[in-house]
């Protein structure tokens, strides 16, 4: 059987084992070379291997072999040609060691992990826009090109989901203003080289943006059709408990502006004492003590004064997992090739903030 792989012998060149040893083989036509699909239809060649152009038998198996192989590198060397990953997950190193080469990208990781499809899961929209938004406010100067073209993909995506869906508008137009307001600053400092790149293409990006936050504040929302069954027909209690399950004040306070009912629920103290005891300790009510004019402290606005000295708890239907025995980012409802006998005492989810912070070097 041929050796077929690039050898320290004469990289590049094909080699055939023989009672002498292994002989560079040379290819008898041009159609053999290209891996033409008309080697399934021969049955033998003939080639010439060493010095004496002796005659071996290269039959139709090792040609098909051969040019699978020749397809693949032709695959492998394309640069226009997109890499597409079954496996959503990516081993993060950090260094180079003799089993690997280099360390992994955060434009890697966008293309592992599939963040475009990602974002249409509603369970992890929420999250990968917030990654977004942190590496807006501290990573723009460290994205490489690749991971450039790669951010602003999945941005566009999201905003083109948002046009479609009217889903969740507030978050993208936070984003947006983040975005912008960093890159009017690092544009200015273009002296100093701060972005990688071109400064005419941020430029471009820049003016992007702004066409994209002038689209979202014109953003109409249809009108949905009555077709039985509203919010507003629900019992107050079920009403109250949908408004204790939002972890985001200003959610509340926008489900409060639908109909009156809901805005006196969405006013309700408890509600507020609720969301301010599940974001920040005991000790930081104490700091930032508001009282209203009857005496009682006035928790709705506890909760936004203290929201700008501390963050508060992220909350998500689901987020990237890193395994601590295999050191493998994925995620967690499509699984790893985890070696470990309990791999999900191996598991810890991992926040946008730690994300980022895996890809620091």
């Amino acid at each position: 059987m041929p050796f077929l792989g690039q050898d320290w012998r004469s990289p590049g060149w094909r080699w055939v084992k023989t009672e002498d040893g292994w002989k560079r083989c040379e290819p008898f036509s041009p159609a053999l070379e290209d891996g033409n699909n008309q080697l399934n239809d021969i049955s033998h060649t003939v080639i010439i291997t060493g010095d004496d152009e002796s005659e071996e038998v290269y039959n139709t198996e090792d040609c098909e072999f051969a040019a699978k192989k020749r397809k693949k590198d032709h695959f492998r060397n394309n640069t226009d040609s997109q890499c597409f990953y079954r496996e959503k997950w990516i081993y993060v190193h950090k260094e180079s060691t003799k089993e690997r080469h280099g360390y992994c990208t955060l434009g890697e990781a966008f293309n592992r992990l599939d963040f475009l499809s990602a974002i249409q899961d509603i369970r992890r929209f929420n999250y990968v826009v917030k990654l977004l938004q942190l590496i807006a406010k501290s990573q723009l100067t460290s994205l490489s090109g690749a991971a450039q073209k790669n951010y602003f993909n999945i941005l566009d995506k999201i905003v083109q989901k948002v046009m479609e869906d009217q889903y969740n508008p507030r978050l993208i137009k936070d984003l947006l203003q983040d975005l912008s307001s960093t890159l009017c600053i690092l544009i200015r400092g273009v002296g100093k080289s701060v972005l990688v790149g071109n400064i005419n293409i941020w430029i471009c990006r820049l003016e992007t943006i702004l066409l994209w936050q002038q689209q979202l504040k014109n953003l109409q929302m249809n009108k949905q059709v009555n077709n039985g069954l509203t919010l507003s027909d629900l019992p107050l209690h079920m009403l109250n408990n949908i408004l204790y399950r939002f972890s985001d004040g200003w959610d509340i306070i926008t489900l409060g502006q639908v109909t009156p009912t809901l805005y006196m629920l969405s006013e309700d103290r408890r509600l507020w004492k609720k969301l301010c005891q599940y974001h920040f300790a005991e000790k930081q009510f104490c700091r930032h003590l508001i009282p209203s004019e009857k005496g009682h402290i006035d928790w709705k606005l506890m909760y936004f004064a203290l929201q700008k000295y501390y963050p508060i708890k992220e909350q998500y239907g689901d987020t990237l997992h890193f395994c601590r025995h295999c050191s493998i980012l994925f995620w967690k409802d499509t699984g790893h090739p985890c070696t470990a006998s309990d791999p999900n005492t191996c598991l810890m989810p991992v926040s946008p903030q730690h994300f980022i912070d895996l890809f620091k070097f």
